[in-house]
C-alpha cells in the first residue's frame, strides 16, 4: 500500500513539476517532494498501527481431547476411523465388558445375601431379647428364694443349706444374664448401624454394586462432541489403560476460536465489537470477517511461580527476555462458511473506533497480502 501511495505520490509530482512544469524544478523542489512524502507515509504508518492495528500472528485454535479410558481392558472394537467427522455421542472405542459384567453379578446376588442377613438380624434380636428376659426371669426367682431363705434360716425355720444352695444358684446365672444382655446389645448395635436409613452392610454392598454397573457402562467410550478422531492409534486387541499419561487416541472438536497476537502498545484503541479481517493461507484470496470479542490482558511473564523465596529481578538484564505479545479472541461473523484448519496462521486487521478514513489503507493492505496466498515461492 505505501508503494501504491508513493506511486500516485510521484505521478502527481511528474505533472507539476515535469509534464506541466507549474513549479520549478530544483534542489529545493526536490528536497521538498521527498521530506513530504517521507512525513506524510511516517505518519500514516504510526497513525495507522493506532487506529487500525495489525497482526501477521494469527492463530485458527481448536479444543483438543486426549481419550484415556476411564477402566483398564482390552479393546473389542474401534468402530470409527480417523480423521472423519463423528458426531457428539457416537462410540468411538469399545472395552471388553465380560469382567464388568462378572463383577456386576457377583455383587447383584452379594446384595441379595446382605438384604437377608439384614432381615435375620431382626428375628435374631428378637431372640435375644426373649434370652434377656428368660434370664433374667431365673435371676430374680433365685434372689427371691435366697432372700426368703436367708429370712427362715435367720429365724431356726430354715436350714442353711439352702442359704448356700441359692446364693450358688445367683452366682450361676448372673454371668448368664450378663451374657444374654451383651448379646442382645451386639445384635442390636449391628441392626441400627443405618447408611442413609438403610443397614451398613447393605448399603456398602449397594455402593458396590453401583460402582461396578457404573465402571460396565464405561466399557463403552463416547464421542465427547463433533470432531475428529486423530492419531488413533488403537486397535482390536489392543490393552487400554485407565492412565492419564497413556490417551487411545487424540479427539479433536469441530469448535474453534481465532486468536491473534499484538505488541502490547498496539491495543490502546482495541474494544470489543471492533470489526476484524484476516487474510489466511488455506482460503488464499478471501477475506474472512470477524469482530473482537475480548482481549486476554494477561501473560506469562506477568505471573510468578509459587516459591520460598522473593521475586528478585537483577540491576542490569543484558539478555533480558522480549515483552510478550498480548492475545486477541476473535468471533467470526463471517456467513460464507470458509473452512477454517486446525492450525491455520495468517493476517489480521482490527478496525477501531477511531480513524475510520484511514481504515481503507488497511483495507487494500490486508486484501493484497490476501491474494499474495496465492503464490507458492518455492523451488521443488
Amino acid at each position: 500500500m505505501e508503494i501504491l501511495i508513493l506511486g500516485i505520490y510521484s505521478f502527481f509530482v511528474w505533472l507539476v513539476f515535469i509534464k506541466f512544469k507549474w513549479l520549478p524544478w530544483n534542489i529545493y523542489s526536490q528536497v521538498a517532494v521527498v521530506v513530504i512524502a517521507l512525513s506524510g507515509i511516517t505518519a500514516l504508518i504510526l497513525v495507522l498501527n493506532v487506529v487500525a492495528p495489525s497482526s501477521n500472528d494469527v492463530r485458527v485454535l481448536n479444543y483438543a481431547v486426549e481419550v484415556v479410558p476411564r477402566v483398564t481392558g482390552r479393546v473389542t472394537e474401534v468402530p470409527i476411523e480417523g480423521n472423519r467427522l463423528i458426531r457428539k455421542g457416537t462410540p468411538i472405542l469399545k472395552v471388553d465388558p465380560e469382567p464388568f459384567q462378572i463383577k456386576v453379578n457377583q455383587l447383584q446376588a452379594n446384595l441379595v445375601s446382605a438384604v437377608a442377613t439384614a432381615s435375620q438380624l431382626k428375628q435374631d434380636l428378637s431372640a435375644a431379647h426373649n434370652n434377656t428376659e428368660g434370664a433374667m426371669a431365673q435371676l430374680n426367682l433365685a434372689r427371691t428364694r435366697l432372700k426368703q431363705s436367708q429370712q427362715l434360716a435367720s429365724s431356726g425355720a430354715g436350714a442353711h443349706y439352702d442359704v448356700d444352695f441359692y446364693e450358688s444358684e445367683v452366682k450361676r446365672l448372673q454371668p448368664a444374664y450378663d451374657a444374654a444382655q451383651a448379646a442382645e446389645a451386639k445384635v442390636e448395635t449391628e441392626l441400627n448401624a443405618l447408611v442413609n436409613g438403610e443397614q451398613s452392610s447393605v448399603a456398602s454392598m449397594r455402593a458396590q454394586l453401583q460402582q461396578a454397573k457404573w465402571d460396565l457402562s464405561q466399557t463403552v467410550i463416547y464421542a465427547p462432541a463433533d470432531g475428529y478422531a486423530i492419531n488413533l492409534q488403537v486397535r482390536e486387541g489392543s490393552f487400554a489403560a485407565a492412565f492419564p499419561l497413556r490417551p487411545v487416541m487424540t479427539f479433536v472438536e469441530v469448535q474453534q476460536q481465532v486468536v491473534a497476537f499484538y505488541n502490547q502498545n498496539e491495543l490502546s484503541q482495541v474494544e470489543p465489537g471492533n470489526e476484524v479481517e484476516l487474510a489466511l493461507p488455506t482460503v488464499p484470496g478471501k477475506i474472512i470477517k470477524g469482530e473482537v470479542d475480548s482481549v486476554v490482558w494477561a501473560t506469562g511473564q506477568g505471573q510468578y511461580q509459587a516459591a520460598g523465596v522473593l521475586p528478585n529481578t537483577p540491576v542490569e538484564e543484558p539478555h533480558a527476555p522480549a515483552a510478550q505479545k498480548y492475545a486477541v479472541k476473535i468471533k467470526i461473523t463471517d456467513t460464507h462458511g470458509y473452512f477454517l484448519a486446525m492450525g491455520a496462521r495468517g493476517n489480521g486487521a482490527i478496525y477501531t473506533n477511531h480513524g475510520a478514513p484511514i481504515h481503507l489503507v488497511r483495507k487494500v493492505l490486508i486484501r493484497v497480502q490476501s491474494l499474495t496466498n496465492y503464490l507458492i515461492l518455492k523451488l521443488h
